[in-house]
């Protein structure tokens, strides 16, 4: 079939189009645009500016100009481009085929590979099966003869194979996010090996989020390693739960240390602090008012953002009581109130306001903040738990006009007992530094769902830790023994140290601990008399210190009790006779393969293999299958590790 029998072909195709009904059309366009209102909580957000469109390839600029750029790629462009013309164009009614309905309601977008595939037009015809075969297979044959093949493999795979319709194909390009994302991360360079002579005190943080192994994964298993600032090896170790001892009694957690040499060094050992929170039965919590506030701006329209947003949320509603009460806000453009407080026993009426939204808009994240924490406070009573739960990609593109201020806000709200955690959504434009901020001045966790089966470990797997505090302002304290120890460096937490005089100070924030959660930090110490040593010692200096004691240090934690504002202190000593256990064995094997992601200086000859290994000797037991997982994207990471 040549172009003259293609243009005779369409032209006979709208010579029998029948004409629309007007009335019909704006009837629906009416229904349409007030279900807009309804949802997005204003009636007069702006359209959008050419500079942050709503949909497709405008969407994402710098991906257009990425794949636009080279010779090749701009006629598969332009291909595309008439493609999408072509299958715009409205076909009639066929003599041999049933009459097609003229009108229907407005449909909702229908999840497909690479993006959403909009519904035909209100008050247009809806082509029949044969017609919609007749087109796909013209336009590929067209295709074919001009795309490169790379370009259409997925997709035709998916297609064979019954997935979808091929006419829903949507062509990408195959550039990958890593060349065109403006991601930010809460990165910073590895802790220095500190001389104890000089600095024999460490103090930082507890940090339990977990996001930065959700993005590691999600980077391997897209074929690239993970850029070296997402990596926080805490995070990474603090990702999985562990068998550690269970406090006694009414005790909100408890602490236990491990000492066992580092699998990377013959000549150093390794301290590993163990904590376990208590975890109270389901039934002795209290009432739960959650808000959630949600991200609908237009950078949301992927299929791995607010539709894999919505999923997560409708497992949340079924971990909850009747009695809790759960309320959602949304932003884009302005901020506005969707969903009144509501029990969680009526979960028809909150799933049907999750299925309203949609995406389109800029991002107004700091209004949306202020609605929200707004609604909690008219949620909250004695003795109830109020959070809330932010989801988003991290694109809080408009309203932080004064960062320190909303820092100040968040704090506020906290201290008034209203919590904030984050959870992450999608990749390309993740500003994660923004979302560690905002959970760790929230006093909440921040996460990154990027899987149906993270959002399962987040908020059904793990949702008392991640809703219940049962301790605040969690800071630990480490006093190295000169007598014993002549180096040490803190693996992980970089973000999250603290200055000697802050672990005293109850006005100093620091993280928090929810209810069965595990938290872990592991600190590499270099023995006196080691050959491994790293440091001279001191011309003008004792080479060592004169002491009987056997101790390699003394540790001390501070909490306070959720609603409390005076600390609370707890203090042991650091022995050598506390042997590790196979749970701080997988934990060892985690924090090197985080340092193997970060090009560590500190593993000598040490490999993927000897990790690999290292972990499938301390796998345990694994219910979920998490670190079988881990070994996996071992694996996928020595595959793709060029250094």
């Amino acid at each position: 079939m040549n172009d003259d029998d293609l243009d005779k072909l369409k032209a006979t195709m709208r010579a029998a189009m029948p004409a629309p009904d007007a009335a019909k059309k704006a009837a629906n366009l009416a229904l349409a645009r007030k279900n807009f209102d309804r949802c997005q909580g204003s009636a007069d957000v702006p359209r959008q500016s050419p500079d942050c469109p709503e949909t497709g390839f405008a969407r994402e600029p710098r991906m257009m100009l990425n794949f636009l750029s080279g010779r090749m790629a701009l006629a598969a462009s332009t291909v595309i481009v008439a493609f999408g013309v072509f299958m715009l164009l409205p076909i009639g009614d066929a003599p041999d085929r049933p009459a097609v309905s003229t009108s229907r309601e407005v449909a909702a977008p229908e999840p497909v590979l690479g993006g959403l595939v909009d519904a035909e037009p209100a008050g247009e015809p809806i082509a029949a099966p044969a017609e919609r075969r007749l087109r796909a297979e013209m336009a590929e044959r067209r295709l074919r003869a001009q795309v490169p093949t790379a370009m259409l493999e997925g997709g035709e795979n998916l297609a064979a194979a019954g997935a979808f319709p091929l006419e829903h194909l949507i062509l990408t390009p195959t550039t990958p996010w890593a060349d065109f994302n403006t991601e930010e991360y809460a990165g910073a360079d590895d802790n220095p090996v500190k001389v104890v002579a000089e600095s024999p005190v460490s103090t930082f943080s507890i940090d339990v989020d977990t996001a930065s192994y959700s993005v590691v994964r999600s980077s391997l298993l897209n074929g690239h390693l993970p850029p070296v600032e997402a990596v926080r090896v805490e995070e990474m170790i603090n990702y999985f739960p562990y068998a550690y001892p269970a406090p006694d009694g009414d005790a909100p957690f408890r602490p236990t240390v491990w000492v066992g040499p580092a699998p990377w060094n013959a000549g150093t050992k390794l301290v590993q602090i163990a904590i376990q929170g208590a975890l109270p039965e389901i039934e002795d919590r209290p009432p739960l008012n959650l808000v959630f506030l949600i991200d609908t701006s237009g950078s949301m329209d992927e299929v791995n953002k607010l539709p894999l947003l919505k999923q997560s949320f409708r497992l949340l509603l079924g971990q909850l009581r009747p009695e809790d009460e759960v309320a959602i806000v949304t932003y884009a453009g302005s901020a506005g109130l969707v969903l009144e407080p509501t029990p969680a026993r009526d979960r028809g009426t909150i799933s049907a306001v999750l299925d309203l939204l949609s995406a389109g808009g800029s991002t107004a994240g700091e209004a949306g903040l202020q609605q929200a924490y707004a609604t909690a406070r008219g949620m909250t009573d004695n003795g109830e738990m109020t959070r809330v739960i932010l989801a988003t990609d991290g694109d809080f593109n408009v309203g932080l006009s004064d960062p320190e201020a909303l820092k100040n806000f968040i704090e506020r709200q906290a201290e008034g007992g209203t919590y904030l955690s984050v959870l992450g959504f999608g990749r390309g434009n993740l500003d994660d530094a923004t979302m560690q901020a905002l959970a760790q001045h929230g006093n909440g966790i921040a996460a990154h769902v990027d899987t149906l089966s993270e959002a399962r470990k987040v908020l059904v797997d793990q949702l008392s830790g991640v809703l219940l505090p049962i301790a605040d302002d969690v800071k630990i304290q480490v006093e190295f023994n000169p007598a014993q120890i002549s180096e040490y460096r803190l693996i992980g937490y970089e973000t999250r140290t603290l200055r000697r005089e802050d672990f005293n100070n109850d006005a100093v924030d620091a993280g928090e601990i929810g209810a069965g959660h595990s938290v872990t930090a592991i600190y590499e110490v270099t023995p006196v008399g080691s050959p491994a040593r790293l440091t001279d010692p001191l011309r003008y200096q004792a080479d060592e210190v004169a002491s009987t004691s056997d101790e390699l240090g003394f540790l001390r934690l501070r909490y306070k009790a959720p609603g409390t504002k005076t600390s609370r202190l707890i203090e042991r000593p650091i022995t050598s006779d506390l042997a590790p256990s196979p749970e701080a064995g997988f934990a060892a094997a985690i924090a090197g393969f985080g340092q193997l992601l970060r090009g560590s200086n500190y593993l000598g000859d040490w490999s993927w293999d000897d990790a690999i290994a290292l972990a499938n000797a301390n796998r345990g037991d694994d219910p979920y299958g998490y670190r079988a997982e881990a070994v996996q994207l071992m694996r996928l990471a020595q595959g793709l590790d060029q250094r």
